[in-house]
């Protein structure tokens, strides 16, 4: 099969921004395709679940072997959170790139161009040596463009291929491979680290792993037309300029404050998805359980518990969150951002006694940092299918590549960095205690439950404005019957 840059169909004179009730041939409508075409939609979801599922492995898996990686490279706290701060980072700033081209374009071909980044320069950063940590750095950024590709346009495609309460449950199965992924990366990358007595193979699995989602994307996934799922599988779409784009996002205002209240929930997962296993190694060794790290592979206890509580905790969380939002949604239009409110808010309490209480019991601290992550996965599906009704079709790759810019940008881009900046500052004091190294990092992370209520706050404001908005797009997504809607910057 020859895949082309651009999507082929009759519907190619039309413009972006327009959808028109006419059928694009070789488009399968809806309506006619039956179980065939139901089928083949549910085998994409599990392809894009594979591949998500490895991107989020890969992702956490340096934190898994974080002691391991300091003691190697000799580095510090901050030059350590560097290494998420500059994945971030590239993800981030290549994400509007790769929503353009995903608004416009073959979306498959950019995942599969995408895929194969990713494969190389994840495998690449596997044989960097002890003299060269800028390397190391220099390939985790290139890791960021791959994921930047596909993160930014996997759940368009899952929302051209499903719609309404379908949908919803389609994207919680998606999104709830970002928990189980996160744990599997503390997991496995430990657990391999400590097996074979060296961290680069942990991060070797993932770019062996990813052969087959890359083949399974190039023959097994679609490209449906933008808006597909809304309208019977037929559309055309008329173009519009990025910048037309933008003023429409900026002008959704539960778009932008739900974006708001996602960079907060960034910022929170960001920096305890990071640190949490490293910061209870080091209350471990000021409890005097365990001897501090001086040789690597360094003790995997705190990553395969706390990889284990991220899984477990985190399907929990999506399937509540997703049940409760199912059942709410059609008596409480704003129920979907309320669920998220209430799970920011609920969820700082408990992450505040966590870190608190780290330096006197762990198990306690486990129990609570279990309760607080279940009620911050609550979000994760919901917050996607918010973007997902809120905006037309024909902008949701642009959405989604705003929400990943501004929510990297002030949320987990920085929160890892400038945690370890803040404990190296404050371990400084007492540079020699490995007790105030605990608590440096301690203090540091406390920022975190704080910025977690603001991400509350963030949610109820959007919640004021969900149900008018989401019927805005619902009014320009399907338009009169017979007629086409032309989506412009005056509309």
């Amino acid at each position: 099969t020859k895949i082309s840059f651009e999507d082929k169909h009759p519907c190619s004179s039309q413009k972006y921004g327009s959808v028109s009730h006419e059928t694009a041939e070789g488009d399968i409508p809806s309506a006619d395709a039956g179980i065939k075409s139901s089928k083949r939609a549910y085998v994409a979801v599990a392809v894009l679940c594979y591949v998500n599922l490895l991107n989020y492995m890969d992702r956490y898996t340096i934190a898994g072997v974080l002691p391991s990686i300091q003691n190697y490279f000799r580095i510090t706290d901050s030059t350590s959170g560097l290494l998420q701060t500059v994945f971030i980072c590239s993800f981030m700033l290549l994400a509007p790139a790769f929503g353009y081209l995903g608004d416009r374009y073959n979306r498959k071909v950019i995942m599969v161009a995408g895929m194969i980044a990713w494969i190389v320069t994840t495998l690449g950063s596997s044989f960097i040596t002890e003299e060269y940590f800028w390397v190391l750095v220099l390939m985790r950024a290139l890791v960021g463009t791959g994921e930047a590709s596909y993160c930014t346009i996997a759940p368009t495609i899952i929302g051209d291929l499903f719609i309404g309460s379908q949908r919803s449950i389609m994207i919680s199965f998606f999104y709830i491979f970002i928990p189980v992924g996160s744990g599997l990366g503390y997991i496995l990358g430990s657990k391999i680290a400590s097996v074979t007595g060296d961290w680069h193979w942990a991060l070797r699995l993932n770019p062996i792993l990813g052969v087959p989602g890359l083949l399974l994307l190039v023959f097994l996934m679609p490209n449906p037309p933008r808006g597909a799922s809304e309208m019977q599988g037929s559309v055309c779409i008329e173009h519009t300029s990025y910048l037309e784009d933008v003023k429409y996002l900026l002008r959704n205002r539960s778009f932008v404050w739900s974006s708001l209240g996602v960079t907060a929930m960034a910022f929170v997962t960001g920096a305890l998805a990071f640190w949490t296993p490293t910061f209870l190694s080091r209350a471990r060794v000021k409890q005097g359980i365990m001897p501090p790290c001086v040789k690597e592979p360094c003790d995997p206890s705190d990553s395969l518990i706390f990889g284990v509580i991220t899984v477990v905790t985190g399907i929990m969380g999506v399937f509540v969150g997703t049940a409760i939002s199912r059942k709410l949604r059609d008596r409480l239009p704003s129920a979907d951002p309320i669920i998220c409110a209430v799970g920011m808010l609920s969820s700082s309490p408990c992450l505040f006694l966590a870190i608190v209480l780290a330096g006197t019991s762990i198990p306690v601290t486990y129990t609570f940092i279990g309760i607080g992550e279940v009620l911050l996965s609550l979000n994760w599906a919901i917050i996607a299918d918010i973007l997902l009704y809120v905006v037309i079709p024909t902008r949701r790759a642009t959405a989604e590549a705003l929400q990943i810019m501004v929510c990297h940008l002030l949320g987990d881009a920085g929160s890892p960095y400038l945690l370890g900046i803040i404990s190296d500052v404050v371990s400084k004091l007492q540079a020699t205690s490995l007790e105030w190294r605990f608590h440096s990092l301690e203090y540091s992370i406390l920022i975190c439950p704080f910025i977690g209520v603001l991400g509350g706050l963030f949610f109820l404001f959007t919640a004021l404005y969900i149900k008018e908005d989401r019927r805005a797009a619902e009014v320009l997504a399907i338009g009169t019957a017979g007629l086409r809607t032309v989506v412009s910057a005056g509309v």
